[in-house]
């Protein structure tokens, strides 16, 4: 089955080579609220042995948003060549020139900074290890030249976020921050995974390894739902594993009915519906995120 990405999104007007809303736009900053949620479920994990003073918090916060503006910055860096042959990714903003080599470069080298110091500030742990942590981010975005497992790998980078609250918060890295970190990082690569569908073809015809590409779409899909399968019943136990009530179990049914109605939604019966995978990476995923986090932080307040 040929998969066809859908045509390149419109011309956008320049807002200057490095200009501040074209940087933002670069690393789509609003999507950090797939990060912070789970950086939210994470604090209501650990509450009963965390100190939450709002200094500590406001660094956690840092941290997470800094991490991920760095990974984002660095795929777009990476991948620059291969966008301005994409048809999906034509229009992207270092491809246009809206967003200059140089202040892209700066972003990066601001944001990795930034999560340093943040991480330094919150401990000595912390930040001794924080360069590991930004090297397994920024490392995923040169996965695709040698792995099809780069989804997996995405997966390991976000289930760090989960672990590296707990210890930012109680010193130390619990199981249920562990398995905590296992369910987000398979939720977040498999729907990954579906999102590297749009560019099966064109990462075959790149000599770029994904899924998709190395297995077609049934394959991917298949990797998908096993992906998810493993991710809910960590959600789960995670909370059992940290004494966590009702509230919490609500999030996790929540996140399992979002997956299965994502799952329809993208591949009704089976088959895909590429036009499809935009709405359901977006819309599907930020309200599964934000629900769960509503949720677990409803069970904090509540217990």
């Amino acid at each position: 089955m040929t998969v066809r990405p859908p045509a390149a999104e419109a011309v956008r007007p320049a807002a200057g080579p490095g200009g501040l809303v074209a940087l933002a736009r670069m690393v789509k900053l609003s999507h950090s609220l797939f990060a912070l949620p789970f950086a939210a479920a994470a604090v209501a994990l650990v509450a009963r042995d965390a100190r939450l003073d709002a200094l500590r918090l406001g660094l956690v916060a840092l941290a997470v948003v800094a991490a991920r503006t760095a990974a984002m910055a660095m795929n777009r860096i990476a991948d620059r060549a291969f966008d301005a042959k994409n048809p999906r990714t034509l229009r992207r903003e270092l491809v246009t020139g809206e967003v200059s080599l140089a202040a892209a470069w700066a972003l990066l080298a601001g944001a990795g900074g930034a999560f340093v110091a943040a991480a330094t500030l919150i401990s000595p742990l912390c930040g001794l290890l924080a360069l590991p942590v930004l090297a397994i981010l920024l490392g995923y975005s040169y996965a695709k030249r040698f792995t099809w497992a780069c989804h997996l790998w995405l997966g390991v980078a976000q289930a760090l976020a989960p672990v590296g609250v707990a210890l930012a918060l109680t010193g130390r890295a619990p199981l249920a921050s562990v398995v905590l970190g296992v369910g987000v990082g398979a939720w977040i690569a498999g729907f990954d995974v579906f999102y590297s569908l749009q560019d099966m073809d064109y990462d075959r015809g790149a000599e770029l390894a994904s899924i998709p590409a190395r297995f077609g779409v049934r394959g991917a899909l298949a990797w998908a739902r096993g992906l998810h399968l493993l991710a809910v019943p960590c959600v789960l136990a995670a909370g059992v594993l940290a004494g966590r009530g009702p509230g919490w179990l609500a999030g996790a049914a929540i996140l399992a009915a979002t997956l299965v109605a994502e799952h329809l939604h993208v591949a009704p019966r089976g088959q895909l519906r590429p036009e499809r995978i935009n709405v359901a990476f977006f819309n599907y995923n930020a309200f599964a995120s934000v629900a769960f986090a509503v949720c677990a932080l409803g069970d904090l307040a509540l217990r």
